[in-house]
């Protein structure tokens, strides 16, 4: 421990992390930026603040106040002591409706505060697209404000008075007239009036450089407006007093389609005279191709307009449109809707870091802001400045307000690359500042545009800038580098640490051109993963939410990964026990792979990470009983013990004993294991089946026309030779009929096979009711055999099962999410072996679809096959038919109408389904059913051995309890609770006793 460290213990009563973890969490922002602090403290009140302030300034040392972390120009990141604000003082202490004003503490996140002034139909008006993680503290350090500014304007507007401590421990309460103002202050303005009053452009979103103008007396020497964007710089922040405004009882939102963004740009100052809500721009590069909904054209504007009730809300978003001259609109008032189009437009902070063609791109002039009316002009002179340096980016963001978003694709991993970036950055302010605009129009200057200030103000005010901190931090110890005497901005880049080489790994990366490295850079620190709570169906971050700690959100974890590549902070690799620990309570769930704007896949760096860690050493026992657990279940199906095995696990020393030895949690039970599984009941079934079609066509004296066993146009079952007794031609294209019903192969997954059979059984009757022919997923070497005819190829297949050795297709799950890639690897080629005459390229599009009733097992398939196995072109093929029980009705039977179930239903979409498979088939199939409801997003929390595993039975529960098991619980008499997922219907049973059923099942039922 070092003696700064023993000091601030000794002094503070908040936790203080100086460990390798703490330092390597907080060494970025959502900025280029990175700086390695000396250690984090989480203060519980002013008092605390007041004692670091005081051990640091002491020691010399720095101290840089922190909320979210999402800051975009590296104002959030530091050498020195890093407050972390969002652990304990993230408090809302009141709110008064009446005046219209609330209580906060710095850390307190801004959704939190809207919760709370909802009911009394208020809210706080700026609102950053980070909403659901950005804190209160962090808004008024760099002036936030969000999309809704020109009505409500900027936090700044929002403030009413402050409580600051100082760098030398004095503590004030900021207002106006000049109230809690340091000394000198005063002095320092009324000196340079004349500077103030003609040295700052007037525009609505000027937030670069110190307001000082907010101190000017016609405008009440207001010393707490004049704090708001000062980026921890002058003073911390320990409450605020903020003002409320009124929400609208109705909103409406109206979408306007225009050619191209310049035609938008130019539009959206004619529209304020509107007073609409907002006035957001992004053009059509920044919309997922999957998005719909919107009205034609290749730019929108999203226009909001509010009113007492629904009726008038449309009557002034419909004036709007008439005002508008736009080639296509469309006017949303439920609420639903607008969300879905809110949510494009918030993501496009997390889209805009990759281009349509994949190359990366990164902030650092993010939020440049000019007059609105000279928005167009700006535009396509910025496009000219970019195409003149070989560049690209997509703008978006606040057009009403003349505030510009954008990523640009800068190479910030060369020299030549940095230095172009340099010029550029010089280039573009001198292009803002001839528009009459603000370097920064939101963000703050942080490191990225700091340095540039005297182009946009010129040296006398920059130089008055200095002044005044000086009044404010004498000894220039909170957050120095920014705003004044900046560090400069192509200085402490993140990416310089990174190893230049592509690292050597398992998974292929496509979509990162097989670099690790560029896959673990997606993470730009948007923080969408910090969320509290999880909205709609979304899914990520589940174990953050659980714990609230920022190692086990989603870009805690890349972080973490970040520095292990670039040993600087965490210089053990592979082998790290602080990127393992905050790994351990990763739940693989996958919903960072949809929810994240990025697309970050945590579930597979996870993979990757164990893989390596683990690589020649010992394993933790979970990773061997869970983990093998195909295999171990296989051994219990070939010795048929089903029944001892289950009966010793409900002997409880027996039970016990062997859940610590598996690594098991002792509050789990063992899962029963199946008497007879799937796949030989279904040949079983399927002998059956033969011998009563042999016996009737013998009946019948095998006369013509009677059916002989081997007519595989019966759809009353499948062929009965498929995979037991025939190695003649199993089909023959010479004999087939345009009316031969599709042929599917249900995929015997692990869980299905020897847990839950009744799954299989349920989807193979619904599936023939449908007119499907399904047959087995081959479980012996077939061959393909190819005979030439006039009319071209004959394909058959053939298989002896006295010959041919006995396997088994498996998706290779539980080897994955324990990281034992080798034996994924060996798992899935061995599968890809069994199938392969059913994936030679030469069948096309007849290559069968392949029915996967788990969704874990289906995503395993589509994704980590192709990934892990990037070479094998087989992988490809087979990732492409899998379908789910859904797809395969909605595709191959679309004339099929399902029995009329007319019920209500409760129940949680399996989180692997919502990330990887999509469950809008599913939606649709519970509809015509007469299935009624949603279910819920989050993630059951069990998520196959996750929930099983010792140490991770309360976040386990915790995940559950968010939303799964209080909407079961809620759910009136008679519903049908769904759950596709084994862990899913296991994690129902052990925790809230109920029964779920997969969707299959409920089908089955029906059909009687």
């Amino acid at each position: 421990m070092t003696d700064l460290e023993a000091e601030l213990r000794g002094a503070v009563r908040g936790e203080v992390g100086f460990d390798v973890m703490a330092r390597a969490l907080t060494t970025m922002d959502a900025s280029n930026y990175r700086r390695v602090p000396l250690g984090v403290v989480a203060p519980r009140d002013a008092d605390d603040v007041a004692a670091v302030l005081a051990v640091c300034r002491e020691r010399g040392v720095p101290v840089v106040a922190r909320g979210g972390g999402t800051s975009i120009a590296g104002q959030a990141t530091g050498t020195g002591v890093v407050l972390d604000f969002t652990r304990h003082m993230n408090r809302l202490l009141a709110v008064d409706p009446e005046a219209g004003t609330a209580v906060v503490q710095p850390g307190l996140v801004l959704d939190r505060l809207q919760e709370a002034a909802a009911p009394h139909g208020l809210r706080f008006g700026p609102d950053p697209s980070t909403h659901s993680r950005c804190t209160l503290g962090g808004m008024i350090g760099n002036n936030s404000c969000g999309s809704h500014s020109v009505a409500w304007g900027t936090t700044a507007d929002s403030v009413r008075e402050l409580d600051v401590v100082t760098a030398r421990g004095e503590r004030l309460r900021l207002g106006r007239e000049w109230a809690g103002a340091p000394q000198g202050l005063r002095a320092l303005v009324e000196g340079e009036l004349a500077l103030l009053r003609t040295g700052y452009p007037e525009l609505p979103r000027r937030i670069s450089g110190y307001a000082l103008d907010a101190l000017l007396p016609e405008k009440g020497a207001d010393v707490a407006r004049s704090f708001c964007g000062s980026e921890g710089t002058l003073g911390v922040l320990t409450e605020a007093v903020v003002r409320l405004v009124e929400a609208p009882r109705a909103r409406a939102l109206a979408v306007l389609g225009y050619a191209d963004e310049s035609a938008a740009a130019e539009a959206a100052a004619g529209l304020l005279p509107y007073r609409p809500l907002t006035v957001e721009g992004m053009a059509a590069d920044l919309v997922p191709a999957a998005s719909a909904g919107l009205p034609r054209g290749g730019a929108w504007l999203f226009v909001e307009a509010g009113g007492e009730s629904p009726g008038e809300a449309r009557a002034r978003a419909e004036a709007i449109v008439r005002a508008a001259d736009v080639l296509d609109s469309l006017v949303v008032t439920d609420p639903a809707g607008q969300r879905a189009l809110w949510r494009i437009r918030e993501d496009a902070s997390g889209t805009a870091t990759r281009m349509r063609d994949g190359t990366e791109a990164w902030p650092g002039w993010e939020d440049c802001a000019v007059p609105p009316a000279r928005l167009g002009a700006y535009l396509r002179d910025f496009r000219g400045l970019l195409t003149s340096h070989g560049l690209r980016g997509t703008p978006y963001g606040h057009f009403g307000d003349g505030c510009i978003h954008v990523r640009i694709d800068f190479d910030l991993l060369t020299g030549a690359g940095v230095a172009r970036f340099r010029r550029f950055s010089e280039e573009l302010a001198e292009l803002v500042v001839a528009h009459g605009g603000s370097l920064s129009g939101e963000h703050g200057d942080g490191q990225a545009r700091a340095e540039l200030l005297p182009r946009m103000y010129g040296p006398e005010l920059v130089a008055l800038f200095e002044r005044a901190k000086a009044v404010w931090d004498p000894d220039d110890l909170l957050n120095p580098g920014m705003l004044v005497r900046p560090a400069p901005l192509d200085t402490n880049l993140r990416f310089a640490v990174l190893p230049r080489e592509p690292v050597d790994v398992a998974f292929g990366y496509p979509a990162d051109g097989g670099d690790f490295s560029a896959a673990v850079r997606r993470c730009v620190g948007v923080a969408k993963c910090r969320t509290t709570s999880a909205a709609g169906t979304s899914v990520m971050c589940p174990s953050f939410r659980a714990t609230g700690a920022e190692e086990h959100s989603t870009r805690g974890r890349a972080r973490l990964l970040h520095e292990m590549l670039a040993g600087e902070v965490i210089t053990d690799g592979w082998r790290s026990t602080e990127v393992r620990d905050a790994l351990d309570l990763c739940l693989s769930c996958k919903g960072c792979r949809s929810d994240c704007p990025v697309e970050v896949d945590m579930a597979t760096y996870k993979a990757e990470f164990l893989h390596h860690h683990y690589a020649g050493r010992r394993r933790p026992a979970a990773h061997y009983s869970m983990g093998w657990l195909p295999l171990w279940l296989r051994w219990v199906t070939r010795t048929r013990t089903a029944g001892p095995v289950n009966a010793l696990a409900s002997v409880g020393p027996l039970a016990a004993l062997a859940k610590r030895l598996g690594g098991i949690a002792p509050e789990r039970e063992l899962p029963r294991i199946a008497p007879e599984t799937f796949s030989r009941w279904w040949r079983r079934r399927s002998v059956e089946q033969a011998r009563r079609m042999m016996a009737e066509w013998r009946k019948s004296g095998g006369r013509p026309g009677a059916r002989h066993p081997h007519d595989t146009g019966d759809t009353d079952g499948p062929d009965a030779t498929d995979g037991v007794t025939d190695n003649t031609e199993a089909a023959d294209d010479t004999d087939t009929d345009d009316d031969f019903p599709p042929v599917v192969a249900l995929w015997p997954d692990t869980f299905t096979e020897h847990f839950a059979p009744e799954v299989g059984k349920a989807a193979l009757r619904v599936l023939e009711a449908a007119g499907l022919v399904v047959m087995q997923t081959p479980w012996m070497k077939w061959k393909a055999e190819v005979e030439q005819t006039p009319d071209g190829e004959t394909w058959g297949y053939s298989a002896n099962p006295l010959t041919s050795r006995g396997a088994r297709v498996c998706c290779g799950l539980t080897y994955l999410s324990t990281g034992q890639l080798d034996r994924a690897r060996t798992v899935l080629r061995r599968t890809l072996d069994l199938l392969d005459p059913f994936l030679d390229p030469r069948l096309g599009e007849s290559v069968p679809a392949f029915v996967v009733l788990e969704p874990s097992c289906a995503a395993a398939l589509r994704t980590d096959l192709p990934e892990l196995l990037h070479d094998d072109p087989r992988a490809a093929r087979l990732a492409a038919s899998v379908v789910t029980l859904a797809e395969a009705l909605e595709r191959y039977a679309p004339d099929w109408n399902p029995p009329a179930l007319d019920r209500p239903v409760a129940g949680q979409t399996h989180c692997h389904q919502h990330a990887v498979l999509g469950d809008a088939p599913d939606r649709r199939l519970r509809q015509a059913a007469g299935l009624t409801g949603e279910l819920t997003g989050g993630c059951c929390g069990l998520a196959g051995n996750f929930g099983f595993e010792k140490g991770h039975f309360e976040v386990s529960a915790a995940c559950a309890e968010e939303r799964l098991l209080p909407a079961v619980r809620e759910a009136p008499e008679g519903t049908v609770v769904l759950a596709d997922g084994f862990s899913c219907r296991t994690q129902l049973e052990q925790l809230a006793g109920v029964r779920a059923r997969h969707l299959a099942q409920v089908l089955a039922e029906g059909l009687d």
